[in-house]
């Protein structure tokens, strides 16, 4: 097992990451198991999965669990679901000195951390991550939100969790697509600001996505100590080092708002495409090579991941992905910020894109051409 501290002030907090972490959670997690009822939200596929396993463990420690049930998918980050999540937490009688327990993917940990940030002016919770994409990002750093009509992630708050259960078993369970859109999350570390991880992701990434032990642990704990690094540096993402966590997220959530936030472009995927674009729009700009541009695209493809907008069932014009990117939480001033790069492995901000000539280069990459 493998334990990443995320060091913030007065507030640290442990990633756990390994093998069978679900089966002894009553003992990892002993210090936040202050009442004899336990509540768990949890994915209704991840309780399906692990639900048994979290049980019996828990009653070994004498205790038993209160179970909210999540449907899956982007449509349970919503105002409805939080409104229910947070009126059954107050009827469970769950005090500021209590943890919940997020059992699922980054829908999960997000409905759940936003749900506690609010709840009694806040409350701790527990991640116990059972996806990829989960494992190596959503869970870490303390960033919740809910989704609206406008735009995805744009209602929430600041609110660390207190420790991170990335039991990398429970990830036996994914679907083989759920994995290649984890493992974007993954690749996008060294492609940011690692070269060395982006050399190891060329060379491994397939044994990752095929889910070999060694591979996996490896993975997830490179990328959850890259992260850990950048959250302590900057928590709020105020200083600009956090927002290079963000490279292929405005090009990918554009993409998710045009296809409705549904199963057609996953959250992974989105990012996937997003961080081909991010490299190819460099390119274009001659901030890197072609060739370093077609290597990240080359990297991203060899996991099976989408890098064709129209691919992605993406089509309509440049200008209309650009209208998703203005209701981007980022703009500041009239102005967005991108995540561009100078080279495979160092990222920096943009505060100087034209909106005018991204949407000519989004109906170029609509075109093919």
């Amino acid at each position: 097992m493998a334990v990443i501290p995320v060091e913030l002030a007065g507030r640290p907090y442990d990633v756990l990451v390994g093998r069978g972490l679900t089966d002894d959670v009553g003992g990892l997690a002993a210090q936040f198991l202050r009442k004899q009822t336990v509540a768990v939200a949890a994915d209704v596929n991840a309780r399906r999965h692990h639900g048994d396993r979290l049980a019996r463990s828990l009653t070994a420690a004498g205790k038993q669990i209160a179970w909210f049930d999540v449907a899956s998918g982007e449509q349970s980050k919503s105002w409805e679901e939080l409104q229910r999540l947070t009126a059954w937490l107050l009827e469970l009688e769950v005090e500021r000195g209590d943890h919940v327990f997020a059992l699922g993917g980054g829908v999960v940990g997000d409905l759940t951390g936003f749900a506690c940030s609010i709840l009694k002016r806040g409350c701790g919770f527990v991640q116990m991550p059972t996806t990829l994409l989960a494992q190596v990002d959503s869970s870490v750093g303390g960033k919740t939100a809910i989704n609206t009509a406008t735009g995805k992630n744009l209602i929430g708050a600041f609110h660390q969790p207190s420790l991170v259960l990335a039991d990398t078993d429970s990830l036996k369970t994914l679907p083989a697509r759920e994995m290649r859109a984890g493992y974007a999350e993954v690749i996008k570390y060294g492609i940011l600001g690692d070269r060395a991880f982006f050399d190891w992701c060329e060379n491994n990434g397939s044994r990752v996505v095929g889910g070999e032990d060694d591979a996996l642990e490896s993975a997830v704990s490179q990328s959850v100590a890259a992260k850990a690094r950048i959250v302590a540096q900057d928590e709020r993402e105020t200083s600009g080092v956090r927002a290079l966590l963000n490279l292929g997220h405005t090009f990918g959530h554009a993409l998710e708002a045009e296809t409705g936030y549904c199963d057609t472009l996953l959250h992974g995927e989105a990012v996937a495409l997003g961080m081909v674009l991010a490299a190819r729009y460099s390119a274009r700009l001659g901030l890197i090579s072609a060739p370093d541009a077609e290597r990240v695209t080359a990297a991203i493809a060899s996991a099976g991941l989408p890098t064709a907008v129209a691919a992605a069932g993406v089509s309509c014009r440049g200008t209309r992905l650009v209208d998703h990117m203005r209701h981007d939480k980022k703009m500041d001033a009239g102005t967005l910020p991108f995540i561009l790069l100078r080279s495979i492995g160092a990222a920096f901000i943009a505060r100087d894109v034209s909106l005018h000539d991204v949407a000519a280069f989004m109906d170029e990459q609509l075109a093919g051409t």
